[in-house]
Formats: C-alpha cells, sequence, structure tokens
C-alpha cells in the first residue's frame, strides 16, 4: 500500500502537468502563426532542424524515429522529409491535431500520437531505431528516471537515443529582458517541487499580454547521464557547445551561422549539449 504522502506527491504531480497541459494547448496557434516557427517557410520546403542534429543524427533514411515532445510537429516532419518513418509524440491535444493536419498537407507519412511520455507505453506498442528530443524539452518533465525508462523501452537493440538541448548550467542566470550580464538567481540541482510561473507571452509570441502559469524542474547534467545509464543505455558521446538556438539571454551575440553566444571578449560558457546514447544489442 502506497502512503498517503506519495499519493499526494503523485496527485499534485498530475496537477502541475494538466496545467502545464493546458498552457501548451494555447500556445499552438500562437506559435502556429509566429515568425519564430515560420510554418511558411517549412511549407516551402525549408528545414527546421539545426545543423549539430542534422550531423550527429547522421543518416536516417528508412530508419524509425520516435520524436518526443514534438510539439505541433515541424521538427518531426523534418525528419520525415530526410527520409525517416517518424511517429512524434506529444502530451498537447492541440498540438497532436495541427501536426496530424500538416502532415496531411505536406503528405509526408508520419503519424502522431496524443501522450504523457511516463503513459506512452500503454498508448504504442511499436520499437524504434531512433528516439529523438530536442531543445527545451526536459524541464516539463519531473522523473528523468521514468523519461529514460520509456526511451529505453522503446528502442531497438541497436536503437539510438538522442537528445541536443540548452545546457543545464543555463538555468542557473537570470534571463529576465533587462539583465547585462549572469547572475546567479536559481538552484542548478534537481527538486521535487517545481518552480511555478507566471508569464506573458512565450519565448514565440512575445507580443501575447495573456498570462499563463506553468510548472518547471530543473535537472542536472549528472541526472540527465545517470537516468540514461540506468536505464541500460550506452552513452556514447557526450558534446558541450558554446553556442545555442536562440537568444536565450539579452546580451548573447549573433554568429554568422546563425548560432548565439557570448558577447565577444567575454568567457565561454557552455550553452547547448547533445548527447547520443545506444541500447546494447543484447
Amino acid at each position: 500500500m502506497r502512503s498517503e504522502s506519495a499519493a499526494s506527491r503523485d496527485a499534485a504531480e498530475k496537477e502541475y502537468l494538466a496545467t502545464n497541459r493546458g498552457s501548451w494547448d494555447d500556445w499552438v496557434a500562437l506559435h502556429f502563426d509566429s515568425d519564430y516557427y515560420d510554418v511558411a517557410g517549412f511549407k516551402a520546403g525549408n528545414c527546421t532542424l539545426k545543423s549539430v542534429e542534422v550531423e550527429e543524427l547522421g543518416d536516417i533514411a528508412g530508419k524509425s524515429l520516435l520524436h518526443l515532445q514534438c510539439h505541433f510537429g515541424l521538427d518531426s516532419l523534418s525528419l520525415a522529409r530526410r527520409g525517416a518513418r517518424v511517429t512524434g509524440v506529444d502530451f498537447s491535444d492541440q498540438a497532436i491535431s495541427t501536426a496530424r493536419r500538416l502532415n496531411e498537407q505536406e503528405d509526408l507519412g508520419a503519424r502522431f500520437v496524443r501522450s504523457n511520455i511516463y503513459e506512452l507505453p500503454r498508448h504504442l506498442d511499436d520499437r524504434f531505431d531512433i528516439v529523438f528530443t530536442s531543445y527545451g524539452v526536459l524541464c516539463w518533465l519531473p522523473d528523468l528516471q521514468r523519461w529514460a525508462a520509456t526511451i529505453a523501452h522503446f528502442l531497438k537493440p541497436g536503437g539510438f537515443f538522442y537528445i541536443v538541448e540548452h545546457h543545464m548550467l543555463m538555468n542557473i542566470f537570470d534571463d529576465e529582458d533587462s539583465v547585462t550580464g549572469l547572475r546567479v538567481t536559481d538552484p542548478y540541482f534537481h527538486s521535487r517541487e517545481p518552480a511555478r510561473y507566471f508569464d506573458t507571452g512565450t519565448y514565440a509570441s512575445q507580443g501575447d499580454q495573456t498570462s499563463y502559469e506553468t510548472y518547471e524542474w530543473s535537472h542536472s547534467m549528472a541526472d540527465i547521464v545517470n537516468s540514461l545509464v540506468s536505464a541500460g543505455l550506452r552513452i556514447e558521446f557526450l558534446n558541450e557547445f558554446p553556442f545555442i538556438a536562440w537568444k536565450a539571454f539579452p546580451f548573447l551575440e549573433q554568429d554568422r551561422e546563425g548560432w548565439w553566444r557570448m558577447p565577444a571578449g567575454k568567457p565561454e560558457l557552455p550553452l547547448m549539449f547533445s548527447i547520443r546514447a545506444s541500447r546494447p544489442e543484447r
């Protein structure tokens, strides 16, 4: 029999995730119409994937690929254009319905499943050559051990998991629009209780004045690596990069390739990382 405190924690977690799902449902239409996502450019043939993940994923043609936390599917469909047989997963009803509509319009043969990551084994029976996730995904997950176990569950023997994400060190710094340099404001290590936010707009819809409530969890780099190892996966590489795909702090400067970096003359910091981890053949 589970303790009352454990049951209470589970109930609270479900409430946090339900609140986040409601906010993401609201954000889909805003993001679809935003310059940030540039849906028109995607429909004209642009690839939404960045050079880092394209290079590190390698040739994915003919591979079965599971994309976790796919939002409304632009990266999923870009992966499909590169020849993968893609299944995208997100917990937002609005995101999945929009992704399915885009898939039909572009005739890319992907499929999309509406599910919380932790509940996905109830909704999907397949195994995949590749499990993929990217950019701004980990803060929405309360438990990385269960996350990694889900990844391992869906990988074929010999298959691999790939993630590219902002570096966890970034979570400790103030990212308000007024900051002019690095200032530590938040803890680095994981806490069971999430941080609660009330913000207007989103990273892709700055003009929106609606206030959204969200809950986010911090995780250390050790949490990420150890969760994957504990799930039986073998780390092939962990790379750190002194740049990031978006203007995460107002003082970052954009280079010729479109990446955002610390200002010239300032020490470089790890702003982004990638991990590739495989499931052993045996």
